[in-house]
């Protein structure tokens, strides 16, 4: 008595690799997409999480961090001159935004705001249109 062989021939694996990746080029696009307006929406909740913890510090040394001092004053005081000091103000360490980047800071004022506090997006640049714009607290020039 003959058995029948069990498997997959060679064109029905081609074939279904081939409807695979169909599928992918429709759907990867689109995953692609919300990945990077979540990358977008993340850099917005840090910056806004950032700010904050700069009011919360302005609030005990009556100032925000110098150009020099940075975002690093919210976790390391080093000079004497802030006496009333009283951080860190961050639980962890100072964050990458989502592109694995430092988030930009500068006493230079916004419109509404005394400091400038920002991502340069997608592209590492300033400037920039959808995923590439600049997020966060930014002076026009």
């Amino acid at each position: 008595m003959k058995r029948a062989s069990t498997g997959f021939t060679l064109l029905e694996m081609i074939v279904v690799l081939v409807i695979i990746g169909l599928l992918m080029g429709l759907v990867g696009p689109r995953v692609f997409k919300q990945a990077d307006k979540a990358k977008v929406q993340t850099a917005e909740a840090q910056v806004t999480m950032l700010k904050g913890a700069l009011q919360t510090m302005r609030l005990d040394i009556n100032r925000f961090p110098t150009n020099e001092e940075g975002l690093a004053l919210l976790l390391n005081n080093s000079t004497p001159e802030n006496p009333n000091w009283d951080g860190p103000y961050l639980e962890d360490e100072l964050p990458l935004d989502p592109w694995d980047r430092p988030y930009q800071y500068s006493t230079q004022k916004t419109q509404n705001r005394p400091f400038e506090l920002y991502s340069f997006g997608a592209d590492g640049k300033r400037g920039g249109e959808d995923y590439d714009a600049d997020i966060g607290y930014i002076a026009v020039r």
